[in-house]
């Protein structure tokens, strides 16, 4: 079993019950974070990009708790530029990593990364017996088939918001390409511009995608099996 916390926004912590994954950890000036970067706890911590949503807290966040930051280098290098002690382990497009608690790969999304030379990602990670995929910030791409085909996947984490990401119907789309069993919405009505009724994208992808989706609130926990 892995319990799934959502901190809001694209912001959620992945917990084994020993180690505790935290993802894109925008929580301080986040409207609707459920939890302040000073009382997060992690043992690491993965990075899509380098947009202020998404990096957030994360160079503080591992310098307080030993957390170490996975992203692409230059990640890690606004990371360290920031004066703090960050430990970091530097990837890119199709690259896996083996950890502790299981592995991640790096996927593409596509995306403006936030940093000069950089690039937005995904990742499918493998914890807790489950294969948990995290699109990050991303438009719809055909690519996402061979994702799903990849990685038998138990679980999408699919942005919803629009304007920036997908939106309702790509979403849907997504989940029915990825072929997976459960779906969960996030980057959703943090402000005006990234608001959606999720009641209709839940409507929609169970009846084109035959996909579970679960509507996780700020500030609540799910038990993923």
């Amino acid at each position: 079993m892995v319990k799934y916390s959502y901190f809001g926004h694209a912001c959620f912590l992945l917990d084994d019950g020993k180690y505790k994954v935290l993802v894109d950890p925008f929580l301080t000036g986040n409207p609707v974070a459920s939890v302040s970067a000073n009382d997060v706890a992690a043992d690491y911590i993965l990075v899509t990009h380098a947009h202020g949503d998404h990096l957030g807290d994360a160079p503080d966040i591992a310098a307080r708790t030993g957390a170490e930051v996975v992203g692409i280098p230059e990640i890690l290098d606004i990371c360290t530029s920031m004066g703090t002690d960050v430990k970091g382990h530097g990837m890119n497009l199709g690259g896996s990593l083996n950890l502790p608690f299981g592995k991640v790969r790096m996927t593409l999304a596509q995306h403006s990364s936030g940093v000069p030379g950089g690039i937005a990602c995904g990742y499918v990670i493998y914890i807790g017996g489950l294969v948990i995929y995290y699109a990050g910030d991303t438009a719809l791409f055909s690519d996402m088939k061979l994702i799903g085909q990849k990685d038998r996947l138990d679980y999408a984490l699919l942005p919803i918001g629009d304007n920036y990401t997908m939106g309702l119907e790509d979403a849907a789309l997504a989940a029915q390409w990825l072929g997976v069993r459960h779906v969960i919405p996030l980057h959703y009505d943090t402000w005006p511009i990234i608001r959606q009724d999720v009641a209709k994208y839940k409507e929609l992808t169970e009846k084109m995608a035959h996909a579970e989706v679960h509507i996780v609130k700020p500030g609540e926990d799910i038990e993923l099996a």
